[in-house]
């Protein structure tokens, strides 16, 4: 069964952006033979600024990612992980090139 992941990235080809301070999300597709493609970038307000992040905020970001099982960013701060866990959402850190992150996930999850 094929599932989305949301990329944290600001220029499509590397994972570059803390998940509260993503202005975007890039979404993948990966099928069951551990192919992907890119779906769609969904716009975001970040989550967080200087002074931490607030719970309407949070909410907002989360919710634009509802619908992916996994999200990648190059840094997720632990209130912001168990948020992600709390809705379904597995958090993976990867500061790397997208492709590389997704092969990786791609077979991580194929060889289940």
């Amino acid at each position: 069964m094929s599932y989305k992941v949301a990329v944290a990235s600001s220029d499509g080809k590397f994972v570059n952006q803390h998940f509260g301070m993503a202005q975007q999300f890039l979404i993948f597709e990966i099928d069951d033979a551990g192919e992907y493609k890119f779906i769609e970038l969904r716009e975001n307000v970040p989550a967080c600024d200087v002074e931490g992040h607030t719970e309407d905020a949070m909410s907002r970001s989360i919710q634009l990612i509802s619908d992916c099982k996994i999200v990648i960013a190059s840094q997720i701060g632990p209130g912001a992980v168990d948020i992600l866990l709390k809705n379904n959402i597995e958090p993976y850190i990867a500061p790397t090139f997208i492709d590389e992150a997704l092969k990786k996930l791609a077979s991580m999850n194929t060889s289940k």
